[in-house]
């Protein structure tokens, strides 16, 4: 029996769904737990600090050095790290700290480039109307900029759901750990449940991009649809000459 046999045999056995700790569900449950916690903690620390930039004009290098940096640390180096710091320890706690990390670029940039994308004439002329500089950034920059953070969000969230499968490697659970046990048994006996597991954490990540992609435009006020359509059709115009 080859591989995509097992899996569809795998994946055919309701055990496998049900088993309490180690069923897809309270997997499935425990990695959008991690996903989430770890986005929203990036939000948290990314969203104030890019807004706050963008809105202030500067701190452009800034925010490109700090996603770069760490972009480029290894989220499988974080998670063999922190689980050594005793106040961290091992389970959901080092893989929530690790995939922040990996979910600040994202946010970060796109909020910094949402707020400086907004038309300095609309700046000045709401200036011009009086609104002080919390106003300015509540009433009309932010609803401006509502497109790149809903970009970034999306972005950073796919991004967490997928890399979340490392998790296993430091008993933080999610799907990852149907890889991972199935590694442990062998490719020639579970290579189906390893095959298996793939294709759970491939849908869910198809499946948040989808969900997210639809939030994204459903949040997008209709003119900036437009304009964004537009940008687009003189990207490909470009492109093509």
């Amino acid at each position: 029996m080859n591989y995509i046999n097992q899996a569809v045999v795998w994946l055919n056995d309701p055990l496998n769904w049900t088993n309490p700790g180690t069923g897809i569900f309270p997997l499935l449950e425990q990695h959008l737990r991690i996903s989430a916690a770890a986005v929203l903690l990036g939000c948290l620390v990314a969203l104030p600090v890019g807004l706050w930039l963008g809105h202030a004009g500067r701190g452009g290098g800034l925010v490109v050095v700090v996603s770069n940096v760490t972009r480029a640390v290894p989220t499988l180096a974080l998670l063999s790290i922190l689980p050594l710091i005793r106040a961290i320890g091992i389970g959901e706690l080092p893989v929530i700290l690790a995939l922040t990390v990996f979910a600040i670029p994202p946010l970060l940039a796109n909020a910094y480039t949402g707020l400086r994308a907004v038309d300095p004439e609309v700046r000045e002329a709401a200036q011009g109307m009086g609104l002080s500089g919390w106003q300015l950034l509540w009433r009309v920059e932010l609803p401006l900029a509502v497109p790149y953070l809903a970009a970034g969000f999306r972005t950073a969230a796919v991004q967490v759901v997928a890399t979340a499968t490392l998790a296993a490697l430091v008993a933080g659970g999610g799907l990852g750990e149907i890889i991972s046990e199935g590694f442990g048994l062998g490719l020639a006996k579970a290579g189906g449940q390893v095959i298996a597991g793939g294709l759970l954490v491939a849908l869910l990540a198809l499946s948040v991009e989808g969900i997210l992609a639809i939030v994204e435009r459903a949040v997008t006020p209709r003119p900036l649809r437009r304009s964004k359509r537009i940008r687009k059709s003189k990207v490909a115009l470009a492109a093509e000459s």
